[in-house]
């Protein structure tokens, strides 16, 4: 578990980890996830609060519940995060970026050039 900050509310730092763990493969599908308890006594909160992040998860399809037992990691939780990430990522990254690069008129393949020999340059 990662140190909460106060940037965000901690529910949703909770709910991206749980994210997070799963998208890297630490938590794969079936697996039992902390509960709302262990978060809440590893971070020093209240139960609730790490519940509500956990319960969003629950309302995705990316967690299930075993009465008496705890939650548990959906089968197809890695494809639904994967899928969802990369929705967040054409709105927050690609759209502004075509949008800026339209303003400047920068043509596609320029852009596409930027980005290739940046990645080029990285992978090297």
């Amino acid at each position: 578990m990662t140190i909460l900050d106060s940037s965000k509310p901690i529910f949703l730092q909770i709910k991206e980890q749980l994210e997070d763990s799963i998208l890297v493969g630490s938590l794969g599908a079936n697996e039992r996830v902390p509960s709302t308890n262990e978060f809440a006594a590893f971070y020093q909160i209240n139960p609730a609060t790490a519940g509500k992040g956990i319960n969003e998860l629950v309302a995705e399809g990316i967690l299930f519940k075993k009465r008496g037992v705890g939650m548990f990691v959906t089968e197809g939780a890695k494809g639904i995060l994967v899928e969802k990430r990369k929705q967040t990522f054409r709105e927050s990254f690609v759209e502004p970026l075509k949008k800026e690069a339209a303003k400047l008129g920068i043509r596609e393949d320029e852009l596409m050039e930027m980005l290739y020999g940046e990645v080029q340059t990285n992978e090297n």
